[in-house]
Parts: structure tokens; C-alpha cells; sequence
């Protein structure tokens, strides 16, 4: 059973930094490319970024170009994103997700939100 665990949310100042983990298990972790969405307030869900098998390619969708960085430890079967320069407009809660057995399993997400 696919089991995606997100931590690490919380509440920061604007211009502030926070670090998401998802911890994985149930499938083999180093066999899929793992991702990051949000979904704020009112908002559909919108991509974040997303990394390759081995971590050599990452890919970031426009609101985190330059400020977020994904990253994985598949010995441990976690992804993380660092969060920095952090604005009012990146709250969220914020899933991580991999797409196998035909479907796209996400976890509970964590809530980020970023006072001005």
C-alpha cells in the first residue's frame, strides 16, 4: 500500500524559509519520480516541482523557479523542498505525489502559510 507522509509546514514570516519532507513506503521509492503541488485557498491544485528517479533532474513550475529546491534521499525514501524567499502568495498546503499502479497516490499534505 502506497503511503506518503508529509511534515514540515507550519506558519512563517514573509521572506521567511521552511523545509517540507515526505516520507514514502509501500512501493519501491527509487523506481519513480517523485513530485511536489499546492493547493491554496479558493485555488486549484497547481504543480510545484517534480525530480527524477536519481535526483539529476528537477523540474519547476514558474512560482517556484529560483526560490524552492527538490531534492531526495532514496536510501531513506523521503523528498524534500526547501521553500526559501517565502511570500503570503505561496499558501498552501502542499502535497507530495507519485504517479504508479495506474494512479496518482498523494498524501495528506501540510499546511504552509506565509504572514506578510
Amino acid at each position: 500500500q502506497v503511503q506518503l507522509v508529509e511534515s514540515g509546514g507550519g506558519l512563517v514570516q514573509s521572506g521567511g524559509s521552511l523545509r517540507l519532507s515526505c516520507a514514502a513506503s509501500g512501493f519501491p521509492f527509487a523506481n519513480y519520480p517523485m513530485s511536489w503541488d499546492r493547493q491554496a485557498p479558493g485555488k486549484e491544485r497547481e504543480l510545484v516541482a517534480t525530480i527524477s528517479v536519481g535526483g539529476g533532474v528537477k523540474n519547476y513550475e514558474e512560482p517556484a523557479k529560483g526560490r524552492f529546491t527538490i531534492s531526495r534521499d532514496n536510501d531513506k525514501q523521503i523528498v524534500y523542498l526547501q521553500m526559501d524567499s517565502l511570500t503570503p502568495e505561496d499558501t498552501a498546503i502542499y502535497y507530495c505525489y507519485v504517479r504508479n499502479y495506474g494512479r496518482v497516490n498523494w498524501g495528506q499534505g501540510t499546511q504552509v502559510t506565509v504572514s506578510s
